[in-house]
């Protein structure tokens, strides 16, 4: 079986974290679309177990989670009259929870964002964190019955309402919104601290997340066209971002500040990561019937 060299996949495994798009790695690594397409996938799944068993009993404090909109294969508006649209298209939301002081996203969930979606993400952050956290969110009704649902009083939980004034008509119709004039911090369960009251850092990750990942940057033709890849990618960046990010404020990763991980990860690692998650090729030719014969004669 023809194996990809560790440099090239880690080659690729850099250029999908630093914002490049499939085609552009393909040309400049030298190898097929297809190819990288492949180890996508499989760094997607190695990636999101991966998270999924490492990043739990996690010692937080406060805690900001945001949404960050998307969309695959064509907006939502467009939808319904796009050729061929596969299952997934349209407006996908990625949610996200980061810890105020390491910088560790503690759980990240793609999808829609109805109140289903925020039950689902609020609940797997329930499960990750081990003590009392503050939390805070924006606005977003949904997060009302499904923090209530997930912490009951076991937490301290705030929402930073903005408060936006009118869009100018030259703005109408594009994606800049209208000034912020105000924010109001509204206190919803247990005492939350004032003065921690924020979702700044939340909202930065989502501009992170656009700058590293192509598929996510707007106004350009380098959006998902499959939900599964949409995933795999978030997996992925979400592996690179906690374990191999150098974090210029705490010279370490997130996952060392947090505590998850001893040491700093190099993307030799992810794709140690990913190797080990591959299922192990089964014998073939002449070797391969020997060992069924043996196990019958056994038998």
């Amino acid at each position: 079986m023809n194996k990809l060299p560790l440099a090239k996949r880690v080659q690729i495994l850099s250029m999908l974290c630093e914002g490049s798009s499939m085609r552009s790695i393909s040309r400049v690594v030298d190898v097929s679309i297809n190819t990288v397409s492949k180890l996508l996938e499989d760094a997607g799944r190695a990636c999101a177990a991966f998270h999924d068993d490492a990043v739990r009993n996690v010692q937080a404090k406060r805690v900001q989670v945001d949404e960050i909109w998307s969309f695959c294969y064509a907006k939502q508006a467009n939808v319904a009259d796009a050729k061929k649209a596969p299952e997934g298209a349209g407006d996908v939301w990625t949610w996200t929870a980061i810890e105020a002081d390491t910088k560790l996203i503690i759980s990240y969930l793609i999808g829609g964002r109805d109140a289903e979606y925020a039950n689902a993400f609020i609940g797997d952050l329930k499960e990750r964190v081990a003590n009392r956290i503050q939390l805070t969110s924006d606005g977003h009704r949904a997060y009302l019955d499904a923090v209530e649902e997930a912490f009951g009083a076991d937490v301290d939980y705030a929402q930073l309402v903005k408060i936006y004034g009118d869009v100018p008509d030259a703005h109408k119709g594009r994606y800049s919104p209208s000034d912020c004039i105000g924010a109001l911090k509204v206190p919803v369960q247990g005492g939350p601290n004032r003065k921690h009251i924020s979702t700044s850092f939340a909202e930065r990750q989502n501009l992170t997340m656009r700058m590293q990942m192509r598929r996510f940057t707007r106004l350009t033709n380098a959006f998902s066209k499959k939900f599964e890849n949409h995933a795999h990618m978030v997996a992925l960046y979400t592996v690179w971002y906690n374990f191999v990010k150098l974090h210029k404020k705490h010279r370490m990763s997130p996952a060392m500040a947090a505590g998850v991980s001893d040491r700093l990860w190099s993307m030799e690692d992810v794709a140690a990561l990913v190797e080990a998650a591959e299922p192990k090729p089964e014998k073939r030719g002449p070797y391969r019937r020997k060992a069924q014969q043996n196990d019958e004669g056994a038998a």
